[in-house]
Parts: C-alpha cells; sequence; structure tokens
C-alpha cells in the first residue's frame, strides 16, 4: 500500500533582514540615533504597559484583573518578553495562582493560559520547574472547585503545557498526567456525587494527556494503570461526539508508534509461559491481542463511516481522514506527514508524537504560533526547526525604501562605520597575536 501524506499548511509570515543601527558622523546619523531612540521608546512604553497590566492584577474588582490578563496574553503572543519575565518571573506567576485561587472561572481561564505562556517563554529550567511545583497544588484543587468546561480545559492545557517545559523527571509527569485522569475518573469519597464529564472535557484532557505521553518511555509506566488507559481509549472511539474518537484514535496511534501494547502483549506471553500449559495462550496475551485486533477493526469503521441527516460535513470529514492515517499506521506503519509554512520556511513532521506536540502547542498558542516558532527556541528545538533569517520586530517595518536604503545599503555611511569599526578591531587584535608570539618566541630563546 502506498505512503500517503497528509499535507497541512499554514500562511506565511514575515520575510526580510535583519540589520542594526551603528554609530556614525554626518547628517545620516541624527535619522539612525531618531530610529533607535524611537525603538527603545517603544520597548519601554510595552514594558510599561505590561507592568501597569501586572500591578492590575492586585485590583479588588475580578473585571479589572481579566482585562489586565487579556492584556498580558496578547503581549506575550506577540513577542517573546524575556526582559519583563527577567524582571517579573516570580510576581506574575504567583498574581495568576492567586487568580486562579479566588476568580471567577474567566479569570482562571485566562490566568492558567498567562502562566502556560511564561512556562513557554523561560523555557527549559529551574524557572520552569518553579512554575511545575508551585502551580500543580493550585490546578488540583481548581479541579475540584467545579466542573465549568472552559475552566476544567484552560487548567488541562496549563496543565499540559507547564509540565512538557518543566518537567524535569518522569515522575513529574506521569503526576501531572495521573491528575489529568482523575479529572474524568476521580476518585470518590462516600460523600461525594460523581459529575459525568462533558464531551469538550474528555476531548481536551486526552489532548493534554497524549501531548505529555509524546515525553514519556512508556516503556517504564505501570502495566495495570496502560492496560486501563487503552481500554478506556478504545470505548471512547464508540461514542457519539467526533472530536472524543479523533482524540482518542491519535492517543491510541501514538501508543501503537511508542511501541506499549507490542510489550505488553511479549510480558504478558512470557510471565506466564511457567503457569500455563504447553501449548496453551495465556489468558493476558489473549486480551491484549484481542484488544488490538478491536482497536483496528474500530478504526477502519470510522475511516468508512456514512454520513446521517445530522452529520456536519466538516467533522465527519476530518474524522475519515485522521482514521485512515491510523488504520494506515496500524496495518502498513506509515504516519501522516504534516508540513506547515513558518515563513519561507517549512516546519515537517512524521511521526505521531510530533504530530500531536505541533497539534497541541498550535491550538494553545493560537495567532502567536508563528511568531514563537520564528523566536522561541525552546519549540525550535521541540520540532528540529531553524529559521534562516532572523525576523524583523513591528517598529524596524515601519522603514520607508529611502530609509531602507540609508541605513541598509552596503555603501551606507552607517555600514561604512560598522566595517571601519571591525577592521580596527580586526587589525587590534592581530596586533595581540603578534605581541603574544613573540613573547613565546622569546620565552623559547
Amino acid at each position: 500500500m502506498g505512503k500517503r501524506s497528509s499535507q497541512r499548511k499554514n500562511a506565511a509570515m514575515l520575510d526580510s533582514d535583519d540589520d542594526n543601527s551603528s554609530e556614525s558622523s554626518t547628517s545620516t546619523v541624527r535619522s539612525d540615533r531618531m530610529s533607535v531612540a524611537g525603538n527603545e521608546e517603544m520597548q519601554v512604553d510595552k514594558d510599561s504597559l505590561l507592568d501597569q497590566a501586572v500591578d492590575a492584577l492586585y485590583e479588588k474588582r475580578g473585571s479589572t484583573r481579566e482585562k489586565a490578563l487579556s492584556s498580558i496574553i496578547e503581549a506575550f503572543n506577540s513577542n517573546l518578553q524575556h526582559q519583563f519575565v527577567e524582571k517579573k518571573f516570580a510576581t506574575l506567576l504567583h498574581q495568576c495562582l492567586n487568580c486562579i485561587k479566588k476568580g471567577s472561572s474567566k479569570e482562571i481561564c485566562l490566568a492558567s493560559h498567562v502562566i502556560g505562556l511564561l512556562a513557554l517563554t523561560v523555557g527549559c529550567g529551574d524557572n520552569a520547574n518553579e512554575i511545575l511545583e508551585d502551580s500543580l497544588p493550585g490546578i488540583s484543587q481548581a479541579f475540584k472547585s467545579g466542573s465549568e468546561v472552559t475552566k476544567t480545559s484552560a487548567l488541562l492545557e496549563c496543565l499540559a503545557i507547564i509540565t512538557f517545559v518543566g518537567g524535569s523527571d518522569p515522575e513529574q509527569t506521569e503526576k501531572s498526567m495521573q491528575v489529568m485522569w482523575q479529572v474524568v475518573h476521580p476518585k470518590l469519597s462516600s460523600n461525594v456525587v460523581a459529575v459525568k464529564p462533558s464531551a469538550p472535557v474528555i476531548t481536551t484532557m486526552v489532548s493534554a494527556w497524549s501531548f505529555l505521553l509524546t515525553t514519556m518511555d512508556g516503556w517504564n509506566l505501570n502495566p495495570k494503570d496502560w492496560h486501563e488507559s487503552i481500554s478506556y481509549l478504545s470505548s471512547l472511539l464508540d461514542k457519539d461526539d467526533r472530536s472524543i474518537r479523533i482524540a482518542a484514535g491519535e492517543a491510541l496511534a501514538l501508543i501503537f508508534e511508542l511501541g506499549i501494547l507490542e510489550k505488553f502483549s511479549a510480558g504478558a506471553k512470557i510471565s506466564s509461559d511457567s503457569s500455563t500449559e504447553e501449548g496453551n495462550k495465556p489468558r493476558e496475551y489473549v486480551h491484549i491481542q484481542g484488544l488490538k485486533a478491536k482497536i483496528i477493526n474500530q478504526a477502519r469503521n470510522l475511516s468508512a463511516e456514512a454520513g446521517g441527516k445530522s452529520s456536519a460535513k466538516k467533522d465527519l470529514s476530518n474524522q475519515r481522514n485522521t482514521f485512515r492515517d491510523i488504520l494506515e499506521y496500524f496495518e502498513d506503519g506509515y504516519s501522516p506527514e504534516i508540513s506547515i509554512k513558518i515563513g519561507s520556511e517549512s516546519l515537517q513532521t512524521s511521526t505521531w508524537a510530533q504530530m500531536i506536540q505541533l497539534n497541541f502547542l498550535k491550538h494553545f498558542l493560537g495567532g502567536g504560533f508563528i511568531k514563537h516558532m520564528q523566536e522561541n527556541e525552546l519549540l525550535q528545538d521541540v520540532f528540529g526547526f531553524t529559521p534562516k533569517k532572523k525576523y524583523l520586530s513591528d517598529s524596524e517595518h515601519r522603514l520607508s525604501s529611502s530609509e531602507k536604503r540609508l541605513f541598509r545599503s552596503p555603501n551606507s555611511v552607517v555600514n561604512k562605520a560598522r566595517t571601519q569599526q571591525l577592521n580596527k578591531q580586526r587589525m587590534l587584535s592581530e596586533g595581540k597575536n603578534i605581541g603574544r608570539f613573540a613573547a613565546n618566541m622569546g620565552d623559547d630563546a
């Protein structure tokens, strides 16, 4: 069977050169200095607005805090706020945690998103680990304080992102995955009534859980937990909601890709060889093989499902395409290929793990995804993506054609001054090297 690729493309973004202003004389210097001063002033203004937004998180009025959180999200989506985060990392984190603890559902959604963006901005390291450790208790408690759909979904996405970035060992990641699982399978006490999770919450939980599974070594996880997880995901393929089916199908494809079913099949067969009669297959081995066959048959049916009167054509088409890819992987080992345009470059994936990571991060970042892929080293490392060109800031795009010729032409005063400065530095460096060489020769003599 031939390899079939699923090509999904996004719009191309900015594509231009990157040149920095430099000191020089003559009348062009005034324009250059004005441009630099304007850029610096814009940055100061942006930092000032962010400072004001963080200060507003201390306000008592919930609507004021919500507006401030929305402003912070917009700022973090449009630019990577490294300088601001260096100054206000702890303040922003703990004010957002206060919002999650005391705020309305809308405020919790916004604060959760800010914490996720904060983690993606700081990247892997001590700060990201601090975000995870400080946030997990509050997020776990927020899950128990109500089952409002948008709030629960936002908390699940936040937990997935901060664990993806800040989880420094498998135990931390597995703990977050268990917290997610309990959202739809809560451990109930005698005085707690079970609340049936909604379709959007189940879909988000499965997507977030799968996103973290891409970072795990499935061979180290508890077989009993895996057996329960796989059986549950298989049951979701029979649900009426297509978004649930698709999320569960992709999770099962990832489990196949990690070789988890094969591992448990082999383990079940070996561990029970001594306790079964010769020629009889172990019960656990038979059960796992039957579960695998059932999942493949479910994928086949969903890949060719006929639409009813109430079926949305787009949803049905998405389901068919997804399960055709899943069935092709189950039967022939071919993973779907995705290609997305980032500026003038293409980001490509060729595994289920990469596809799940890409889709989750695209969904979380929304309109900020392209900007982060262009400038966020963490995401570039995740996908092995290296943009060949750096992209201009908003202020640099305001240069007119004549200004570009004036400042960026190889013959401009600015570039000539830069060349002279580099030549001077090179000569000084060569002079120092000659001096060292002469001194060493003297010592040898």
